[in-house]
């Protein structure tokens, strides 16, 4: 009894005191199964916890704060952890900048989620989840995050751990885009299939959707409608309104402009051009402080609305005059209930600039649906069957709203893709996303992987019980 008493007692000293043995190891953010598995052995097996250095980029310096690998193995044991992150900090030519980090849970399965530099794993689950790991080049560590979360709980720690050396300044607009960029295909690939798995392990992947729409539902008074949500966009409004104006059509269509009460010339551009063209429809929601998703709802729900309902941003424009024929085309031939098209990047003046075409060619009809919950975006312009749009309605908010409803309508109904360019996305200083915080691109993350939380439990629950809604 004496012996056992000791036992324990020493058990406690060593968790209150930090006494665990750490062993660390650098490697780089794309790492292949091998290149992991030998950094891990090459510690052996004395250690109880393998702190990750992972560097985003070579010769980069970073630098662990005092006592933080002893608070890190604190905060594990004391929460069972199998892995603990934390935020970090950024040495700039500007000063040192706070990089706070989001949540880790079941909804955040992006490849690219930001765990920082520091990872602290147990040595025990790191070696199981290297001993059933594929063979892997570049995600070793996206397959390594995704087994954590199956098999534990990975916690964010409550502070600094470190500061790293700031290599990347570019802004949030000019990073949203890489994970598209087509230098990347062969790495976007691979993920996918380890994302796959994660998605069968869990019980969440899904089949692909047969369902199909009624191309003949309805009345409508139109085919289409172009719908523009816009707030203080008098520099840009014209030229979208004139943009959707002049497609070339077989069919009937209008232009929905949800003004959601703009303070400058906006409103007057707007009634402007109606005056010139009956198929302006210029609405003012009867209340202020609606999101894009709520100016889509409004307008969508209009009875003058279409029996299509085709994106355009009002700072963008559509790339020629057969646009809405394509789109109103990919419905009919397809019956689906959703169309995503492809963009070009351009600047004020139409200009193209890097990466240029934006076609997601990561969707498979076989694998997009699955795929969506991996990345931030599905791409542009989209385009709703209004029946179906109707009975789901886009979240009241300004970011992730199309992603929404892009992921509710994948898990029950086709979505076609058109890989040619059908839309100039103008890049300008008055971008709504031109140049986020950090706590605003966290803000929005956090957001998206609040969706993809909601929707992995959907799907799990029809899977489950057999049902395709």
């Amino acid at each position: 009894m004496r012996k056992e008493m000791e036992s324990k007692d020493k058990q406690e000293r060593r968790s209150d005191c930090g006494e665990y043995v750490v062993a660390s190891v650098e490697i780089p953010a794309q790492v292949s199964t091998t290149g992991l598995a030998a950094a891990v052995a090459a510690v052996g097996d004395a250690a109880d916890y393998v702190l990750l250095r992972v560097m985003p980029q070579a010769g980069i310096s970073v630098m662990e704060n005092d006592g933080v690998r002893r608070q890190m193995v604190r905060v594990a044991e004391g929460t069972g952890a199998v892995m603990v992150y934390g935020y970090y900090a950024e040495q700039t030519e500007n000063g040192l900048v706070k990089h706070p980090v989001i949540d880790c849970h079941e909804g955040s399965v992006r490849d690219d989620f930001d765990c920082g530099p520091l990872w602290m794993v147990k040595r025990a689950v790191l070696a199981e989840a290297l001993a059933g790991m594929g063979d892997w080049h570049y995600g070793a560590l996206y397959a390594l995050r995704l087994y954590l979360m199956r098999n534990g709980k990975i916690v964010k720690f409550p502070g600094e751990l470190c500061r790293i050396d700031r290599t990347d300044m570019r802004s949030s607009g000019e990073k949203q885009f890489d994970y598209v960029n087509p230098r990347n295909r062969e790495v976007q690939v691979e993920m996918e299939r380890i994302f796959t798995e994660h998605l069968h392990e869990t019980g969440a992947y899904l089949t692909p959707r047969i369902r199909l729409i009624d191309p003949e539902e309805g009345p409508f008074e139109v085919e289409a409608s172009v719908i523009i949500p816009v707030r203080n966009r008098e520099r840009t409004v014209a030229d979208a309104v004139k943009s959707a104006l002049a497609q070339k059509a077989g069919f009937e269509f209008n232009v929905i402009v949800v003004d959601n009460h703009s303070t400058d010339a906006t409103g007057e551009i707007v009634e402007s051009l109606a005056a010139e063209d009956s198929r302006v429809v210029h609405i003012v929601p009867e209340n202020e402080g609606h999101g894009i998703g709520g100016c889509w709802n409004i307008g969508v729900c209009d009875p003058r609305c279409g029996r299509y309902a085709v994106q355009l941003d009002s700072d963008d424009i559509y790339k020629d005059e057969t646009v809405l024929q394509k789109i109103v085309d990919k419905f009919r031939h397809e019956r689906c209930a959703m169309v995503i098209g492809s963009y070009e990047l351009v600047d004020f003046n139409g200009n193209p600039i890097p990466p240029g075409l934006i076609d997601h060619r990561e969707w498979t009809d076989e694998n997009g649906a699955n795929n969506a919950l991996r990345i931030n975006g599905l791409g542009a312009p989209r385009a709703f069957f209004t029946p179906v749009f109707r009975r789901i309605l886009l979240p009241d908010v300004s970011y992730g709203e199309d992603y929404a409803m892009g992921l509710r309508i994948s898990r029950s109904y086709r979505i076609g893709r058109i890989y040619e360019s059908l839309y100039l996305c103008r890049r300008w200083e008055g971008n709504s996303d031109a140049a986020l915080s950090v706590e605003r691109v966290n803000a929005n993350n956090a957001y998206k992987d609040s969706l993809r939380c909601d929707e992995i439990e959907a799907r799990r629950r029809m899977n489950s019980e057999g049902t395709d809604e």
